[in-house]
């Protein structure tokens, strides 16, 4: 299927309503590149903040995932496709360091998808790459049920599901 009907179809999908309902942000979006982005769900209950990557990656983004009132950070990554027209995301929590198998991975994964990019009006796009500026919001499709389902969830730890639309809300310097 050619990119422009896959993105032309994600537009017309009944979840960007959610995201152009959202509460406007400020016009961060352009002064902001995407590597320094923060990010909140509508209940603000969830904070996604990128960080600067290094030089020689095969990430193209990395970004911390954190729960209000806990302590919990979770670590974020972004991969492009070959064709660089998707991202594809995963939020790890208390990954085992070192040589670690796939089944390590799994158990440790909290979501995975891909990480869409909207502006204000609701166009969809790729996720944008450091050095670009920072997408007005973000959707990543199923982050509350996944949430829900992970080790994050508990006693102790998150106890209110994100939404799965997440508004810019200021620039990390």
């Amino acid at each position: 299927m050619p990119a422009e009907s896959t993105m032309a179809r994600l537009a017309s999908m009944p979840w960007i309503m959610l995201a152009c309902s959202v509460n406007p942000v400020p016009a961060y979006a352009e002064e902001c590149m995407q590597e320094k982005a923060v990010y909140v769900d509508m209940d603000n209950a969830y904070e996604l903040r990128f960080e600067p990557m290094e030089a020689d990656s095969s990430v193209s983004n990395r970004f911390k995932l954190t729960v209000r009132n806990t302590n919990i950070v979770a670590d974020g990554i972004v991969m492009r496709t070959d064709d660089h027209l998707r991202a594809d995301g995963r939020i790890m929590f208390e990954c085992p360091e070192g040589d670690v198998t796939g089944a390590d991975l799994r158990a440790c994964t909290v979501w995975q998808g891909m990480v869409y990019a909207s502006d204000l009006k609701g166009h969809i796009r790729a996720l944008p790459a450091e050095g670009e500026s920072a997408a007005d919001r973000l959707f990543l499709p199923a982050l509350g049920p996944s949430i829900q389902k992970s080790s994050l969830w508990g006693k102790g730890k998150a106890t209110v599901a994100p939404w799965d639309v997440l508004s810019l809300k200021g620039c990390n310097q």
